[in-house]
């Protein structure tokens, strides 16, 4: 989203902070280039403090985007990533696999998260973030999907949403920039309860990110003042919306759930 012309040190005051001093130690211009929304690298470190993660998983990042972090995740703890998307091309992602150094652990592929290619109990972990929402919401989804993970494998999301449902009311605060497929946001308590109903997942963590809100404004402050030309209003309306909010509404829950193993008795 940045700007070729952003100025480093607008980047680093926003996307350098304590709370995330793993994804610190990388260069803030590219995070925020390479970035589709809320940074990619505080998601998936905040959903990484609830994983066991050690090196040598397998782990499907489902709508990675521009794979910023399945490069994180495959450089911090030494995972197997398959960093698969939709929208960006693979090719493009190799790329910048290629020039991140982890071309043996990286993967990146074209995938629709409904036709996916892969033998079944095949990851250790399913991760997706800030893209769940856009097909996990689907009663029959989780059912496809956890087909893909070991027995006792694990999903983890960090998606956009709410702190408490909304039933179909709208705050008027919000209400000038609200999109029909915000209706796909929900909070924590939901995604337990939609996670959990099918009775192949026990959800183990459901909350929202500490702060969540807050770092998905800073993004947006970020982008109204050094994205490209056409996403600044976009970014300076959003500031506005969670400036007004303060939390009451918006944030980013976070979700871990792990596959029941079968009884072989």
């Amino acid at each position: 989203m940045l700007a070729d012309d952003a100025d480093p040190a607008t980047a680093a005051e926003k996307l350098v902070h304590p709370q995330f001093p793993r994804s610190a130690a990388y260069d803030p211009v590219w995070q925020g280039r390479y970035a589709m929304g809320p940074n990619p690298l505080w998601l998936a470190e905040s959903l990484a403090e609830l994983l066991d993660l050690r090196p040598g998983m397998r782990v499907l990042d489902l709508g990675c985007g521009r794979a910023t972090s399945s490069i994180f995740l495959a450089k911090e703890f030494g995972v197997d990533v398959v960093a698969a998307d939709l929208w960006v091309r693979p090719e493009e992602n190799w790329a910048r696999i290629i020039d991140s150094g982890v071309q043996a652990r990286v993967m990146p592929i074209h995938a629709e998260a409904h036709d996916l290619k892969f033998a079944h109990e095949y990851f250790d972990v399913v991760i997706s973030l800030d893209a769940y929402q856009y097909f996990g919401t689907d009663d029959l989804y989780l059912a496809y999907l956890q087909q893909f993970l070991v027995p006792e494998g694990v999903l983890g999301i960090v998606v956009m949403g709410l702190t408490e449902e909304l039933n179909g009311v709208v705050p008027e605060h919000l209400a000038d920039g609200w999109k029909w497929d915000f209706h796909a946001f929900h909070s924590p308590r939901w995604w337990r309860e939609h996670l959990s109903r099918a009775g192949l997942m026990t959800v183990e963590h459901a909350d929202l990110l500490p702060d969540g809100w807050r770092h998905w404004r800073r993004w947006h402050e970020l982008g109204a003042r050094a994205a490209e030309p056409r996403w600044r209003d976009f970014c300076a309306a959003w500031v506005r919306r969670f400036t007004l909010d303060e939390g009451r509404t918006l944030g980013l829950p976070r979700v871990v759930a792990r596959k029941i193993k079968k009884d072989s008795s």
